[in-house]
């Protein structure tokens, strides 16, 4: 097996078995889908592609703001929980697509936008992803990626220890990292904006299917930071009530097409 059917195959296992705990701990996100729907600008007349849409969260708060909502993701279980959540909200424009980020099996500049969240630290070659968010998004459309930015000094930290909780990471690129891609991609970037989003370590882990001993390898590291007074992570850990928090620092980054 070649290494992109390899990471494919660690994507649709993890995130078959964490579709109904992603969607669980993740429903209560509403300020942060509040603030993507905002900063993106789209209007009622718009179409938009959610890539990578998970349990269906960002397309439904996308629905009720535009026309159409195109959501994909490679999970069949995720897409399943998408239409319950659909149908829980009672949209009637939004349709459901399997497929991949590196080929999305939509024709050339069919979208007014092209939103993804939590999907960029998950893919082999991020600029292959941003290329072809590019291809399907009309001219002068909106594209959007929304994702943790680690800080420099502490990427490569956080890196290793999102590799052992949840195997399918690859590596979540920086805020200047993000800013070089869409330069070198030719777009113009109209905004960013920054979000602090809050996890329980116990509970993350739980909703989570590291390998056989890397939880403790987790713990490990989040208590190191904890014990030193430290943030090797990048992720503010503390305690409250006796367990573990932490913030994953969000970025979203809005960009104008050509």
């Amino acid at each position: 097996m070649n290494k992109a059917l390899e990471h494919d195959a660690d994507i649709l296992d993890q995130f078959t078995r964490q579709a109904l705990p992603f969607a669980q701990r993740h429903a209560s996100d509403g300020e942060m889908l509040r603030l993507l729907v905002e900063a993106s600008g789209v209007g009622p007349d718009d179409r938009i592609l959610d890539i990578a849409c998970g349990p269906g969260l960002v397309s439904c708060a996308f629905a009720a703001k535009v026309r159409q909502v195109t959501g994909l993701d490679m999970v069949p279980a995720m897409l399943e929980r998408a239409r319950i959540l659909q149908g829980e909200q009672g949209h009637v424009n939004i349709d459901w697509r399997q497929g991949t980020a590196t080929a999305l099996p939509f024709a050339e500049g069919i979208f007014d936008a092209v939103i993804t969240r939590f999907s960029f630290h998950h893919y082999l070659d991020p600029a292959a992803a941003l290329r072809e968010m590019k291809r399907v998004c009309k001219p002068s459309g909106t594209l959007m990626v929304a994702d943790v930015t680690p800080r420099a000094d502490a990427q490569k930290a956080y890196n290793e220890v999102e590799k052992l909780r949840d195997p399918s990471h690859t590596r979540a690129l920086t805020e200047a990292e993000f800013e070089a891609l869409g330069r070198v991609s030719g777009m113009k970037l109209l905004r960013k904006i920054t979000y602090r989003l809050e996890s329980d370590l116990e509970g993350l882990l739980e909703a989570s299917f590291p390998l056989p001993g890397d939880s403790d390898k987790v713990r490990d590291q989040f208590r190191n930071d904890l014990d030193k007074g430290t943030d090797h992570l990048g992720v503010e850990a503390h305690r409250r009530n006796g367990q573990i928090y932490f913030f994953f620092p969000i970025t979203a980054f809005v960009w104008q097409m050509p």
